[in-house]
């Protein structure tokens, strides 16, 4: 092991040596600019441990001048939401040709439109919460036109919990007033599974483990995310070994179907009420997982022993291009 690990530590210092600037892409214009400040500040902390010259941008309009002024070997993006991972950070990058972190175009582009991802998992014969897109407005004018409860309701495109609805009773229906997101005017509406909810984090297309995710109270919301203490993380899942290994595979197959790259995180509803082994159903993907202190693909690499710089490292070792000019 003592061999292992000073190959490991060599390498990393060859690699730091050869990219040695790394800029982080951080805050930017979402609704989740804090959580990617909080991403960038302990990105920055590990690539320096890491060995590496980094910079910070926080995104705004300059970024294409401020990146020509840098010029940075690799940029890291710690971006979250509109404009950092859904495509439009990774064009740029792509037409300034510098190697970033995470997903490419493409897959960040369709793994941030949750339909369309759904549609391209079940093609691939992942088993998938069954939900519809409806407009915002027709859910407000007439909110009998929804389907059986209990149901989730949250928007086709944002992360982190934002704007997500559970109903489980009519009244719940009735008062539906916190159905206020003007900036997200189509809704994805999903039948609820009952359960534990579970998540599994995939690094380089293989699947670190699972955690089970318990709120304390309530169900993952934003707040329960992002507050330390809020919710508790079992790891590895204390679930049936067969579901293990199938919602393990799910997360594998979901990262490849989308083109994924780096790392990504798939989250899952695993119904066990009638049960163990239960039937796990995949939710949602996403091409950017936080990398803050209470986020998950943190906690799942420290189990698979991977240190958090390490992690980090690993992702920059994978930075790349679509395509090179």
């Amino acid at each position: 092991m003592g061999k292992i690990t000073g190959y490991f530590h060599g390498a990393q210092r060859i690699i730091a040596t050869i990219m040695k600037h790394v800029c982080v892409l951080k805050g930017g214009l979402s609704s989740e600019r804090e959580v990617s400040l909080n991403t960038a500040a302990a990105v920055v902390k590990a690539l320096k441990e890491a060995g590496y010259t980094v910079s910070e941008l926080d995104v705004g309009a300059t970024l294409v001048e401020d990146l020509r002024r840098l010029k940075p070997d690799v940029v890291f993006n710690a971006l979250h939401g509109t404009f950092g991972e859904d495509g439009c950070v990774q064009g740029l990058l792509e037409m300034l040709q510098i190697p970033y972190t995470h997903s490419g175009v493409l897959a960040s582009a369709i793994g941030m439109d949750k339909p369309m991802a759904k549609v391209i998992f079940e093609a691939a014969g992942i088993r998938c919460t069954v939900g519809k897109v409806m407009k915002r407005a027709d859910i407000l004018k007439n909110p009998k036109s929804l389907p059986k409860l209990p149901l989730v309701i949250k928007p086709t495109a944002d992360g982190s919990s934002v704007g997500v609805l559970i109903l489980t009773e009519q009244k719940d229906v009735e008062d539906i007033s916190e159905l206020t997101l003007p900036n997200h005017e189509e809704l994805l509406v999903e039948t609820y599974v009952p359960g534990k909810e579970l998540t599994v984090g995939v690094l380089d297309g293989k699947a670190l483990g699972v955690i089970e995710i318990r709120p304390k109270e309530g169900f993952y919301t934003y707040k329960n995310k992002y507050t330390s203490g809020m919710t508790e993380y079992l790891a590895p899942a204390p679930i049936h070994a067969k579901v293990t290994e199938e919602v393990m595979l799910m997360a594998e197959l979901a990262h490849k179907a989308l083109g994924c790259r780096g790392v990504s995180r798939s989250d899952f509803r695993y119904d066990d009420t009638k049960g163990e082994p239960g039937v796990a159903y995949l939710m949602e993907i996403n091409t950017h997982p936080g990398m803050t202190a209470t986020s998950l693909v943190p906690k799942l690499a420290a189990e698979a022993g991977i240190p958090f710089p390490q992690l980090m490292d690993r992702l920059v070792q994978l930075a790349q291009l679509d395509h090179k000019l």
